[in-house]
């Protein structure tokens, strides 16, 4: 699938800023991940938080990379679910990442600035 390169700008930016890490991600590429596996000490033990986050944090988090096309929500026969699964956006670019051998870009200053601006205002850029 092809995406215009400010898509994939902006998501690659989005997740750089995340708490996230690679290893979340290539594990949401095979299975859905539940919002409460990502909270508290939980998600760093797990290995799929940086830090520990609240689950005001984690979900806030989880909207935007939907938000800007790298995730999605889980649904079964009872509706919306509070898990998550990458989207095709999101497996192409960790699916590139791993096939540089690369782990999600640091996100320069101006990164987390333009980050920062998009999800405050919700610019669909």
């Amino acid at each position: 699938m092809h995406y215009p390169r400010s898509t994939i700008n902006r998501a690659v930016r989005a997740v750089a800023c995340s708490p996230f890490t690679i290893h979340l991600l290539t594990t949401m590429r095979s299975q859905s991940v539940s919002l409460q596996d990502m909270c508290d000490l939980s998600g760093v033990t797990a290995g799929y938080t940086q830090t520990a986050l609240s689950e005001r944090q984690a979900e806030d988090t989880l909207l935007w990379l939907i938000q800007v096309g790298l995730l999605r929500r889980e649904v079964d026969g009872q509706g919306l679910t509070d898990s998550f699964r990458l989207t095709p956006l999101g497996r192409q670019l960790i699916d590139q990442w791993q096939h540089q051998g690369k782990d999600i870009p640091k996100p320069s200053l101006s990164d987390r600035f333009q980050n920062l601006c998009q999800r405050w205002v919700r610019i669909p850029v």
